[in-house]
Parts: structure tokens; sequence; C-alpha cells
């Protein structure tokens, strides 16, 4: 992927390539592609904080894809969003644990682990 300038793409813009880049993430897994995964979580990062950047803290857009069709998308943007909707962020975790299905729920759990305790 091109260098991206992310301050100058939209707030909707950058909820997309998020979304994208879960896609990859999940392929990345999937294949046991590790520096792929990396890299796609440098780039996932950087879409953070550039919408923690923005008036207003827009990450809580990130809560649209709660409803996303790919499972490490939802975790990805359930993640993202503990700090601005922890309370649909924490239900969003607590379903992707309860499904069981792969790497994404031990994640998950993991997650809700560490919230427990602090």
């Amino acid at each position: 992927m091109k260098r991206l300038k992310l301050h100058e793409m939209t707030s909707e813009q950058l909820v997309e390539l998020f979304a994208a880049i879960g896609e990859k993430q999940f392929d990345a897994i999937l294949y046991d592609e590790l520096a792929k995964y990396n890299k796609l979580f440098e780039q996932k990062t950087a879409i953070m904080v550039e919408l923690k950047s923005r008036p207003g803290d827009q990450r809580n857009l990130l809560v649209s894809l709660f409803d996303h069709d790919n499972i490490q998308v939802r975790l990805n943007a359930a993640k993202a969003t503990l700090a601005v909707a922890p309370q649909a962020a924490r239900q969003m975790l607590e379903t992707i644990f309860k499904t069981n299905k792969g790497p994404q729920g031990g994640d998950a759990g993991m997650c809700l682990w560490n919230l427990d305790r602090g």
C-alpha cells in the first residue's frame, strides 16, 4: 500500500480504510503472514491516532463497524473504541469471545480479562 496522507482523508474514508485493513489482517492471520500482519497493525494504529486527533475524537465512528461481516474488523473496532464507547465496545468483545471462533475469540477474551483486572 502506498504511503497515505491520513490527515487529508475524511473521517469516513479513514473508517473504510480501517475496515479494509482488518479484512487484510484476517487473511494474514489465516495464512500465518506475521510480517504482513505487523505492517497492517501499524497502519491501523496510525488511523486510530489520526481519528483521535480530530475535533471531538472521531474514533467513535468506528462503532459503525460493529455490524461488519468480518470478525477481525469487529474486534479491531471494539478495541479501538474502548475509550470512547466503553459499554458498546465491551459488549462487542463479549459477543466475539462467546463465538469461540479462531484467534479473534481468544483475543477478545484476553482483552476482557485485562479490562476486568484494570
